[in-house]
């Protein structure tokens, strides 16, 4: 599979679900999500794998379809299309998605369940690792990343307000995004090379939750 860009009405047909969330919408449009979202994702991951994908597997899009179990937003259809490659939630990912807004890539632990976290917090609290995490961080921010991510407002227990690294113990989850608005990047092949180049600026965070956070070994709810 070979990506030449996203369709040319890939952002309409998502300006278009977010005014009408509709199973008669999707209907409608549901050729155009497919030749112009899905497979040219589908493409583009693949020919990422190749070089991402060792330590972390083959990949995944995700499903167009909300859960609404137990969601207030009774809307059914996810108003972008994401992709990721990861070996386990939370351990180190690759992500990017399509929405309305443009294009926007990703990396670390967007999710974290408890012994994940457990295993997030002794690697900051020790000096090597804690100390390697935040230099990869500033380096990640200085090329133009947005540091994220879920956060206690007061100090975890069992850690002092003077650890020297407590603003990072305080996350519950840990991730970097980019965002770029769309232009004519987005429909050429030269949307590859810009989502590889941020995945590789990503890469060093990655590894570093991939060897001392890895997947869960909690049953998934």
């Amino acid at each position: 599979m070979t990506f030449s860009g996203f369709g040319e009405h890939s952002v309409e047909f998502y300006d278009g679900l977010l005014a009408d969330n509709t199973k008669a919408y999707w209907e409608d449009n549901l050729a155009v999500y497919q030749s112009d979202v899905r497979a040219p994702m589908e493409a583009l991951l693949a020919e990422l794998a190749v070089e991402f994908g060792e330590g972390f597997g083959s990949g995944k899009v995700f499903r167009p379809y909300r859960d609404v179990r137990f969601a207030a937003d009774k809307t059914p259809y996810k108003t972008q299309c994401g992709a990721v490659i990861e070996q386990g939630r939370g351990g180190g990912a690759y992500y990017v998605e399509l929405g309305p807004a443009g294009l926007r890539a990703g990396g670390g632990c967007f999710h974290l369940a408890t012994d994940q976290l457990a295993r997030f917090r002794r690697a900051v609290d020790t000096e090597i690792h804690g100390v390697e995490l935040e230099k990869i961080l500033v380096k990640v921010k200085r090329a133009g990343w947005e540091i994220a991510g879920d956060r206690l407002k007061t100090k975890p227990r069992g850690y002092t307000e003077d650890h020297p690294r407590i603003e990072l113990l305080k996350h519950r989850s840990l991730y970097t995004v980019q965002v770029w608005e769309p232009d004519d990047t987005l429909h050429e092949r030269a949307c590859l090379d810009r989502v590889r180049k941020a995945w590789r600026q990503v890469r060093a965070f990655n590894q570093w939750a991939r060897d001392h956070v890895g997947p869960s070994e909690q049953p998934r709810r």
